[in-house]
């Protein structure tokens, strides 16, 4: 789990930048102060847990000089006004902007996006489709290409976003207000209400913070293995491309093509698999169903609670009354959810490097270097430590790639494809243990299987049915029933 009450928060590698960043000094408010279960603080001051944490106004206000502090009154205006969902979006998206603003730890600034660019992607993304055709049964995915700045990225994303992040802290809110005596909710309606639209701004303001980073290091739509971006847009950011390839010993043309590479193979997985985003984000929301709150504390809290002595309530929130459990539910739904992003990840591995090794010499390198990035921490493993206290172990995205790499020797570019049919189909936890046991099992004779689903549908269809894999699921032992 997150260390991050609710999994919210910054990225926990990602230095802070911008005017937050060169304030690292205790007296100016920049540095961290104890454990803040919100992360939350005002601009230009310490925050909840910073310098004047004794007294929250003081640590938002104290400090400020006129000019910020009508910045400070206008947020908390915009703060206690919210009647929205869990999430203040709006916030977010503006808390999102302006990180992106402010550049990143490098001192790579945000850049429109010139005419040059926009070709070279588009003709990049054309190319790494016709390449992809000899890899993989899948259709191109992508109806259309487009070059985003670090902004556009966080403007296209940001309804992904909404969908992945809302169930969570729609969940810990709902938690929160559960554990209230219903004659002291009756009695706190108000109070309540003003809670719910501080929590939307607390949520808005980490999520857009955690966005806006990632803003700063993503290369494409699909760089966490979900599509965030429109359905069939395939989508690259120059600017983060060249920050990537620097130092590689890479001509810049190849890093492209081979970064479109990945982009055009997850475009055509997600297209051409209908159940895959439902499955993926599905996950995240059992997650968030398992979520509990620590209610004994909770209620003792408010039990001696003293309305005289605020700070009573900050030291307790500072103790992490709010942090969730650890539920076998929420364990499950992360087990499946890791298996499924190692999966999608391994697959696109796979087949884009069977693509790009007989004409790429820079192949192997890129491809190295690309799985070195997420075994130390990427943007993937970061952001959803971050969201949902999910952690993705480098060692199963191998163990997939070579999973897949297994099937397409052992039942070819077809069979392999064949397996993403259905969710039941597809390898499991235990068979990335026994990549070879799952290769070598009895296999299926997908042509009579896509017979029959095209006669049961009406018409012709690619799709292998269950069925049989279903009826001879009792004569196999070992087999587990597919996905997790």
């Amino acid at each position: 789990m997150s260390d991050t009450p609710f999994g919210f928060g910054l990225p926990p590698e990602e230095p802070d930048d911008g005017d937050e960043g060169k304030k690292k000094d205790p007296q100016s408010g920049g540095g961290q102060g104890p454990a803040n279960p919100f992360g939350f603080g005002m601009p230009g001051a310490g925050g909840f847990g910073g310098p004047g944490a004794d007294n929250p106004f003081a640590a938002m206000f104290g400090s400020l000089n006129p000019t910020d502090l009508g910045a400070a009154f206008q947020q908390l205006g915009q703060m206690l006004s919210y009647e929205g969902g869990p999430v203040n979006w709006d916030m977010a998206k503006q808390i999102a902007r302006q990180t992106v603003s402010q550049g990143t730890a490098d001192g790579t600034k945000d850049a429109s996006v010139g005419p040059a660019d926009r070709k070279a992607v588009e003709e990049a993304v054309r190319l790494a489709d016709l390449w992809l055709d000899d890899a993989t049964s899948l259709p191109s995915g992508a109806h259309s290409s487009v070059a985003w700045s670090r902004a556009e990225w966080v403007e296209a994303t940001l309804p992904a976003w909404r969908e992945l992040v809302d169930p969570v802290a729609e969940r810990v809110g709902n938690a929160m207000g559960d554990v209230l005596p219903e004659e002291m909710q009756a009695m706190a309606g108000p109070l309540i209400g003003m809670m719910r639209s501080m929590g939307g701004a607390m949520f808005g303001t980490q999520i857009g913070q955690a966005v806006g980073v990632l803003a700063g290091e993503v290369v494409g739509s699909s760089d966490i293995g979900l599509p965030l971006g429109p359905a069939g847009k395939a989508a690259l950011l120059p600017v983060n491309i060249e920050t990537f390839g620097k130092d590689l010993g890479v001509p810049r043309d190849e890093v492209r093509l081979y970064l479109a590479l990945r982009e055009a193979a997850h475009q055509r997985l997600f297209a051409h698999v209908p159940w895959l985003r439902s499955h993926l984000f599905g996950a995240v929301d059992g997650y968030a169903r398992g979520i509990k709150v620590d209610t004994a504390k909770l209620e003792d809290v408010v039990g001696q609670f003293d309305p005289q002595n605020p700070e009573q309530l900050q030291e307790a929130l500072q103790q992490g009354m709010f942090q969730p459990e650890d539920t076998p539910e929420q364990k499950a739904a992360l087990a499946r959810l890791e298996t499924a992003l190692a999966l999608v990840e391994g697959w696109v591995d796979a087949v884009v490097h069977a693509a790009a090794k007989p004409r790429l010499s820079s192949a192997d390198a890129l491809r190295e270097t690309l799985r070195r990035r997420r075994a130390s921490g990427g943007p993937a493993e970061q952001t959803f430590a971050t969201l949902i206290g999910l952690e993705l172990r480098p060692r199963r995205l191998r163990d997939a790639s070579r999973l897949w790499a297994s099937l397409t020797d052992a039942r070819g570019v077809d069979g392999r494809d064949a397996l993403w049919a259905h969710p039941d189909m597809l390898p499991n936890a235990t068979d990335l243990d026994d990549p070879d046991g799952f290769v070598h099992r009895e296999q299926i004779d997908f042509s009579e299987l896509d017979k029959m689903l095209g006669e049961a549908a009406g018409g012709s269809a690619g799709k292998p049915n269950l069925k049989k894999d279903e009826d001879t699921e009792g004569d196999d032992p070992k087999k587990d029933n597919g996905t997790e």
